[in-house]
Formats: C-alpha cells, structure tokens, sequence
C-alpha cells in the first residue's frame, strides 16, 4: 500500500454532523479525482447533497453547493472566509501576491490601483485593439480559407492565441508578438504546475529539490524574464500623456502607482494567466456549443448583421442581448474557473450547523451552475434563460462573488461577444461527422481535453 493511501485512510474528520465519503472512500477513489475531480465532485454531491464533508484531519472541509451557503461564504461572510487555502497557495508560487491569489490587505490596495484599467471608457477605448488581436488571430489560423472552403480547425488552440493577443494590445497597449510565444509557452507549464500543486495531497516545501518544484523554479524564471523586458520597454519609451508618465493601460497604472517591479512583475503574471486562459477556455466551449446548435449560431450572426457596424467591447450590456445571453449560458454549463476555495477565519454557521475555525470550503460553479433545484433543465444549452434583467440567475457565480468578484469580468465578457462577432460574421462552425465532445480538463480553467476540432466554413462575400 502506498504512503498516499495510507494516509488517506488514517484521516478521520471532525465530527459536525456533516455527512461525506469515508477515508476509506476517498482511498479508492485517489486516482480518480486527480484524473477527473468534476465527476468525483459530481458523484459525491449526488450521494451527499449540497453540503459534504471530506475526511481530513483537523478542521472540515466542506464542499459547499446550496447557492444562499456560497453567497453567506463569498459575500455575507466574506470578512471571515479568506483565500488561505492550498489552491492559492500553489497560485501564488506563480503569480506572487497578484490580484488573484492575494490576501487583504494588500489586495485592497492593489485592486484599487488596478481598477481604471478596466473601467468602461478605458474598455470602450480598447475596442479596437481586441478586434484587431482577434482578426490577426483569425487570418493566421483561417487565412487559408477560401469563400465556401471547410476545415477542421481546433479552435481551442485559435482562441488560446486570441486571448493572448487581446490581453496584449487592452491590458499593456501593444502588441506583444516580440514577446507571444515565449509568454503563451511560459503561462501554459505554469498553469499545469500549479494544478499539479494544488491537488498535491503531501505537502511539499518550496525549497525541496523535487521535480514539479525544480520546473517551477525554472517557469518562474521564464516568467521573470519575460515581464522584465516589458517593464523595462515601458520605462525606457514610456506611453504616457497628461497626468501619466507611463500611459493609462494596466501596466502604466502599475508603473504610475509607485509599485517596485517585483508587485509589477506579480500582477502582469496574474493578468495575463487569469486573462487569457479564461477567456480562451471560455470561447472553445461557446463555439462548440454553437455548433451544435445552428439555429441559435444562426440567430447570433442575423442579430450582428441588424446591429451594422462592429461590435464593441460593452455592446454586450444592451446591443446586442442573444449574444450576450449565449455567452451568459456558455459560461454557465462550462465555467472557467470550476473550483473556488477558502477558510474561515473564526467560527460560523454554514446550512445552520456549527464549523470551527479553520473549516475549508470549497466551491464548484461547475456544480453550483449545474444543480437541478436551480435550474430547469440544467444540462441543455438555452441562452433564452438569461433574456430579461435578473431571469436564471439563481446560483450563477462564473467570476466568482462579493467583494473579490473578478475584476476582469467585464473585460472577458466583451472580449468574447468581440471575438465571436469577429469569428462568426465571416465563418459557420459546425460539429464534424465524427463529433464527440470533448471531455472537460480541469486546470486552471476547464479546457476540453486533447483540443477543440471543429468544421469551420468560410462565408461568401457581404457576410464579413
């Protein structure tokens, strides 16, 4: 018997009262849940309910899945529920203390340096910079194609490069192609390493010369070295106008605030992990689901066509509501982000049973977004659910909630309705005639696994 099983099965939880899968349980199914943690997390919610405790040692660890349970952790009780949690801490040896796996009150203060790059008129301004990332993406993996011309495509390799160039040209206002494929490479191992750390069930020191850690050390230079030649390009050239020494994107507010290049370094990693793999992973799926549903692609193109002119990054909020609603919908069958963490700082109430300091919880909107006392038919594609301010709304958390609700929500949302405005009006994508769907990886983001192959067919003249 391995040291791993072992241990699991002398792990005895704290008795709350809280039904959940012996440790016995959790032996048996150890391979399992590192290969595919949404079905076992989907298999226990089903046996347990919405609240299910895992056997480990000291305070619990929740699964918590009841939607007024996630809105008391992430919103309610915010203040006593904090990100010191093993999912962050294998984030943070990539990103440092960035925006994302930060804790107050450095958070605080770094949101409110970040916030005017993605208010609206800075988002507004940057229309044209993502529409452009996103047709040089398209001409490099669709130039090919004649007018009537097919291909199968792997569209989740097109939109990994899209997202990378939007993050680019909105967030550091230039395109980063000097830089592209060293930063894309770099982002990508780290991503595997930090979820290869964060489903690590013995905890390993920083400095212990294993090999996850040795490859660490080694993206992390990547990584430094990469956001070094952009900060010091920035210093050197400078982009900035009345009140700004450095320019009003992202990095120029870094630069501006009096940040060292350390905190600099630690929020472009964020932005650029958190930017574009979302986003990507997010676009592969909608496009997918488009394909297998022409009829509401259909709808999508017609309501394009009727806006007449191109689509800017907030014409998600009343221009164009189909698109918006299928972005909405996409995001809510395949979320990005499927599992979010924290600890409680002292005592709470969880489903009106005592958990002590200390207690874990752990949320997944991939189950949240799926529950059936929720939603109707929960499993089915219909973007309708979202028409109307405030309808199926019930339990919907893609960019998590509260207060540490994601910054780049906004961004990701009009980035997508961009890019499929861009993609669709000059293309129909459709499901091969060998479809299977791709089975979900559950990274950083959930990305289909083995890629996304698509048919993608080239529209006739007056459609682009």
């Amino acid at each position: 018997m391995s040291i791993t099983t072992t241990r699991l099965q002398s792990m005895q939880p704290t008795d709350i009262g809280v039904d959940g899968p012996t440790p016995f349980d959790m032996a048996k199914a150890f391979h399992s849940v590192r290969r595919d943690p949404l079905s076992f997390l989907r298999r226990v919610s089903e046996q347990y309910g919405d609240l299910v405790a895992f056997p480990v040692p000291g305070p619990p660890a929740l699964l918590v899945n009841d939607p007024d349970d996630v809105r008391h952790v992430l919103q309610e009780a915010n203040r006593n529920w904090v990100k010191r949690t093993v999912q962050y801490g294998a984030l943070a040896r990539v990103t440092g203390q960035g925006l994302l796996a930060s804790a107050e009150p450095a958070w605080i203060e770094h949101r409110r340096l970040a916030a005017p790059a993605f208010h609206h008129q800075r988002l507004e301004a940057v229309s044209d910079e993502v529409r452009m990332a996103a047709d040089h993406a398209l001409v490099e993996g669709l130039g090919h194609l004649q007018p009537g011309a097919s291909d199968v495509v792997d569209v989740a390799a097109l939109t990994h490069h899209v997202g990378l160039g939007a993050v680019g040209r909105a967030l550091f206002s230039a395109d980063l192609s000097g830089h592209a494929q060293r930063l894309l490479d770099a982002t990508s191992n780290a991503a595997g390493l930090v979820v290869r750390l964060g489903r690590s069930v013995l905890p390993t020191a920083d400095w212990a010369p294993t090999p996850t850690n040795m490859r660490l050390r080694m993206t992390r230079r990547r990584l430094d070295a990469i956001t070094a030649d952009l900060v010091a390009e920035r210093r050197a050239y400078g982009r900035g106008g009345p009140g700004s020494v450095y320019g009003d994107d992202l990095l120029g507010l870094l630069l501006d605030s009096g940040l060292s290049d350390a905190q600099v370094r630690d929020e472009l990693v964020t932005m650029v992990i958190a930017g574009h793999e979302t986003v990507a992973a997010a676009l592969a799926w909608t496009l997918m689901l488009l394909a297998e549903q022409p009829d509401v692609q259909d709808r999508v193109r017609e309501e394009l066509v009727e806006l007449g002119r191109p689509v800017s990054m907030l014409d998600h909020r009343k221009a164009v509501p189909w698109t918006r609603a299928v972005v909405d919908e996409a995001l809510r069958l395949y979320p990005p982000a499927w599992a979010i963490s924290r600890r409680s700082v002292g005592p709470d109430m969880i489903s009106g049973i005592d958990v002590p300091a200390g207690t874990m919880a752990i949320i997944s909107p991939w189950l949240v977004h799926r529950r059936a006392a929720s939603w109707s038919e929960p499993l089915a594609f219909r973007p309708e659910r979202f028409l109307g301010a405030g309808t199926g709304r019930t339990g919907y958390l893609p960019f998590g909630q509260g207060p540490r609700l994601c910054i780049g929500r906004e961004f990701a949302i009009g980035e997508m309705v961009v890019v499929l405005s861009r993609l669709l009006m000059c293309n129909r994508v459709s499901v091969p005639s060998d479809w299977t769907r791709p089975r979900p990886a559950a990274l950083v983001a959930v990305h289909p696994r083995g890629g996304m192959p698509l048919l993608l067919t080239r529209l006739g003249p007056g459609r682009g």
